[in-house]
């Protein structure tokens, strides 16, 4: 259910990673509102790479508005007269959930210099991304020139495939969550995440991430990811 998945994330476990839910939506407002996740940091806390306004209004405006649109929608879905009307929400599921869960791990993905921000230390993250994409600045490079390349929003995903067993560079449109991943990094590529410092160049805004990365949360996550 979204609701399990949304919480799944604000713990920083493992997302569901095949389907979104739809025959138990129903049941999800009854177990309690979506809320805003505070952020372990300050707004400013990410600056000059990111700065205190863009993180201000895409948290408390943006991701807000996601958390309202997924509780208004599963409010609507558990009282929908019948299975078309059900179907009919499935889209604002699908956007207002995917916005939540994807942001969710966002905020947990980033981290101010001063708190270990841009830093990969020797371990098992910085050895899978050597094995499986030569070099960590190669890995940079390939998922910059990847979600650069989104057309319109989205989001550039490092995830891990638990199939091959192998660290994969994938990207999502809109708010769609990864599902056929498990999310290792995202980087969100819309507009609101970057225009009011970048404006356009949507290349300087990939690169001044790198330095606010949470390395330490994403090698979290892939050790968690690859004990399945």
């Amino acid at each position: 259910m979204l609701s399990t998945i949304a919480r799944s994330a604000a713990r920083v476990a493992r997302p569901a990673t095949r389907s979104l839910p739809t025959a138990s939506l129903s049941l999800a407002a009854a177990r309690g509102l979506h809320t805003l996740p505070q952020l372990d940091y300050a707004y400013d806390a990410l600056e000059p790479h990111i700065s205190g306004q863009i993180m201000e209004l895409h948290h408390k405006k943006h991701h807000q508005a996601y958390v309202n649109g997924l509780n208004a929608a599963e409010e609507s879905y558990a009282k929908a007269p019948s299975p078309k009307d059900q179907i009919k929400l499935q889209p604002a599921l699908k956007f207002n959930g995917g916005g939540h869960i994807n942001h969710t791990l966002f905020w947990k993905n980033l981290a101010p210099e001063s708190q270990g921000g841009g830093q990969l230390a020797q371990g098992p993250l910085k050895d899978a991304l050597v094995a499986d994409f030569g070099s960590v600045d190669a890995f940079k490079k390939k998922m910059n020139t990847v979600t650069a390349g989104i057309q319109g929003s989205g989001w550039g995903w490092l995830g891990y495939n638990p199939e091959t067993k192998k660290l994969e560079i994938v990207t999502t449109a809109n708010q769609d969550p990864l599902l056929s991943h498990v999310p290792i990094i995202g980087i969100d590529i819309w507009e609101h995440a970057f225009y009011l410092q970048y404006h356009n160049v949507k290349a300087d805004y990939l690169t001044a991430i790198w330095n606010v990365i949470n390395f330490k949360e994403a090698e979290s996550r892939f050790l968690e990811a690859s004990k399945q």
